[in-house]
């Protein structure tokens, strides 16, 4: 039996045979916590940690993805908790220069005055999760790599397929452990969300990107959205005639919350992880990836800022993109840093070295050597092909080149049956594509697009000529002597001469064949024709990749976890935004020499901190009833005011923000919503001394909801508790 066959096996080995571990790092699967049920006992946690593993029952149950992010029912109603800045593109989407929710904030009196979320916004609830392995992988061993990368993209597909013919359910198949398990995630599917409350960015964004990452933090990091379904309870677009969801769980929400030292844990939907990735993906990260992205970043956000000028219509539509931009700029700082600071790159290293050692130990495990050295040979490709790419990837970025270039694809895919398409082009996927479309007129100004653009070419145009792409080159009629100052008049005429600004345009595009797109005289569009057979080929060479990977990344991880296993440790799969759950307990911490985070900070630091002018700028209502002391009943006795934000030990990343932070009796007593700007890089390794999570209190969001939005309504809708 080969070490790939024996993978799955060992995963239920490792945990049940797993000794003790951190009660802080892992972003476990429900179906793990019972493996690990006496460490969540010991930790605090008073339910039965069987129930945890029950998507169905309470409480996961009541834990939603929103497909990016991460929140929870807390009414039998359908309301919705999430994160602010979960749901501020769906405010964003509804504001105007005039009508500014950004600015103002935005409360429904009545839920008649709810308003339609952003399109594609949906809410999902995990209902069921399958082990489809044998499905997927059966019969895969032998073949060609691209061949292998395609049917087992084609059996995930069909198994999708199977799994949706339940109407009003979208579907995934997962991957974990690099491929070598996979689950099929049955989800129902709310489409029409409706954003109910979100405070003004004065308190939901306070702060702003300055505090971004920071300790202490003081952001009111929270909104509620809304689930609507048809009268008959199905899933149902927009429709004035529809009602609230009845979801079969809520939370409840703690107005007596936590204390310094108690049980906490967080239950969402976190992005992505790279714990297992090998040394030579770790080297070109950090030694290139993330510090030539980072330098465009900066370019990148000043480049927006000075094309749309505060107060513009323009600055409203590209507000959520660049609060996206600081966030991930900050971040790659912080990623950056903190490798360098704890030794990354000599860390996995070492982790190899031990790893191979292990395996040399036993003559046995030659196969795990012969399948890692293999892998860490394709790693250094993948980086090399990462590198030339760069930036002809970041030219085909502006938005009417990129809705030209799907437009086009979509024309190509759907020469072929349906089951047959890519993912994102299937029948499946076309009600996302067109409200795609259509979200392009509040997310979209030419001036913008253009400086953008030109921005890319700048760098695109400064590489050598052996890595520029002909074909680009001659569709724009770039040279070996083209400047930077002659791109913009260069690029003119694109924004001149295009109708793919015109939503309707663009939508009845969805419908044109492949010649009419090929015949078009759209500049947009003849430049999508001109570059697709680059495109494919680009796309080739990656699933080629991926392919191999596929072969040798499962005999990888099937080492780690036997290695880990004799250290007695359960190897948790890297996320992969399915649902996990990560506890611990409220903390503080020491980050580095000489510097201190206490738990939880207060009201009277937002008046500390407050200048009057954005991004620290509360409004006066917020300010007076804290000057007045009005603490009501949702004071902390150990610090004497009401917590604002709170520190705890959580292992969590991208993708969980609005994660629901538990106590131990599942009660919601805070939403998880960033990290410390020394946490970010354990997305990569996880230091227990410097890892801390950034969650908004409960009692901070019922004290605004009471004392200064006035949203008394939505606090008698849910269920409070002491």
């Amino acid at each position: 039996m080969t070490p790939t066959k024996l993978f799955t096996i060992n995963l239920l080995l490792a945990a049940s045979l797993a000794a003790p571990l951190s009660a802080k790092e892992g972003m476990f699967t429900p179906d793990q916590l019972q493996e690990i049920s006496d460490e969540l006992s010991e930790a605090g946690l008073e339910l039965e940690p069987e129930a945890l593993a029950d998507l169905t029952g309470f409480p996961m149950g009541a834990v939603v993805s929103l497909g990016g992010c991460s929140a929870s029912f807390v009414s039998p109603e359908g309301l919705v908790v999430t994160n602010h800045h979960c749901a501020r593109g769906s405010v964003q989407y509804n504001s105007t220069a005039e009508n500014n929710y950004l600015e103002d904030g935005f409360l429904a009196a009545t839920k008649s005055d709810e308003l339609p979320a952003a399109p594609g916004s949906r809410i999902y609830v995990t209902t069921e999760v399958t082990d489809v392995t044998g499905q997927v992988r059966e019969g895969t061993e032998g073949m060609e790599a691209l061949e292998r990368y395609e049917l087992v993209q084609q059996r995930r597909k069909d198994i999708i397929a199977g799994c949706e013919e339940t109407a009003g359910y979208r579907c995934q198949v997962a991957s974990f452990y690099g491929g070598a398990q996979y689950k099929l995630v049955k989800r129902l599917e709310v489409r029409d969300v409706r954003i109910v409350y979100a405070p003004a960015d004065s308190i939901g964004k306070y702060g702003g990107d300055i505090d971004n990452w920071q300790w202490p933090r003081h952001t009111g990091d929270f909104a509620f959205y809304r689930a609507y379904v048809a009268p008959d309870g199905s899933a149902a677009d927009f429709d004035e005639a529809n009602v609230p969801y009845e979801p079969e769980h809520h939370l409840k929400v703690s107005a007596s919350g936590l204390d310094d030292g108690d049980f906490v844990m967080a239950a969402g939907y976190p992005g992505s992880t790279s714990r297992y990735t090998l040394l030579a993906e770790v080297e070109n990260t950090f030694n290139w990836t993330y510090p030539t992205f980072q330098t465009l970043l900066t370019d990148w956000i000043v480049t927006i800022e000075t094309a749309a000028p505060e107060g513009s219509d323009a600055r409203v539509k590209y507000e959520s993109r660049l609060a996206g931009l600081n966030n991930f700029e900050k971040n790659l700082r912080g990623q950056i840093d903190g490798a360098r600071r704890v030794g990354l790159v000599d860390r996995r290293r070492a982790r190899e070295a031990a790893l191979g050692e292990w395996i040399a130990a036993d003559p046995a495990r030659a196969g795990f050597g012969e399948a890692i050295g293999q892998l860490a040979a394709l790693s250094e490709e993948s980086a090399a092909a990462s590198r030339t790419s760069f930036w002809y990837r970041n030219v085909s970025r502006p938005s009417l080149f990129s809705t030209a270039r799907r437009l086009y694809r979509l024309s190509k895919e759907r020469q072929k049956p349906n089951a047959e398409r890519e993912s994102g082009y299937q029948d499946r996927d076309m009600t996302f594509f067109r409200q795609g479309l259509q979200a392009l007129d509040r997310r979209y100004d030419p001036a913008v697009d253009k400086a953008e653009w030109v921005l890319f070419l700048s760098g695109y145009i400064a590489q050598p000529m052996g890595e520029r792409v002909v074909a680009f080159d001659q569709a724009l009629g770039l040279t070996s002597e083209t400047t930077a100052e002659e791109l913009p008049a260069l690029v003119d005429r694109f924004y001149a001469d295009t109708t793919l600004g015109d939503a309707e345009t663009r939508l009845a595009l969805m419908d044109a064949s492949t010649a009419d797109l090929e015949a078009s005289e759209d500049p947009f569009m003849q430049l999508a024709v001109a570059m697709y057979e680059y495109g494919f080929q680009l796309e080739t060479e990656s699933k080629t990749r991926s392919g191999r990977s596929l072969a040798l990344r499962p005999a990888y991880m099937e080492a780690i976890t036997q290695w880990q296993r004799e250290t007695g440790t359960l190897t948790y799969p890297d996320a992969n935004s399915t649902l996990r759950v990560t506890f611990g307990s409220v903390l503080g911490g020491s980050p580095r020499d000489g510097m201190a985070y206490l738990p939880f900070t207060t009201l009277e630091g937002i008046t500390d901190k407050d200048t009057g002018e954005d991004p620290f700028n509360s409004p006066d209502k917020l300010l007076e009833r804290i000057e007045a002391k009005d603490y009501g009943a949702y004071a902390l006795d150990s610090i004497g005011s009401v917590p604002v934000n709170f520190l705890s030990d959580l292992d969590s990343t991208g993708g969980n923000s609005g994660s629901a932070t538990l106590n131990s009796r599942a009660e919601l007593v805070g939403l998880l919503f960033d990290g410390t700007f020394e946490s970010v890089n354990s997305d990569w390794d996880f230091d227990p001394r410097t890892t801390r999570t950034i969650h908004v209190d409960t009692r901070y969001m019922l004290w605004v909801m009471d004392k200064v939005d006035g949203a008394q309504a939505l606090i008698d809708e849910m269920d409070i508790v002491e």
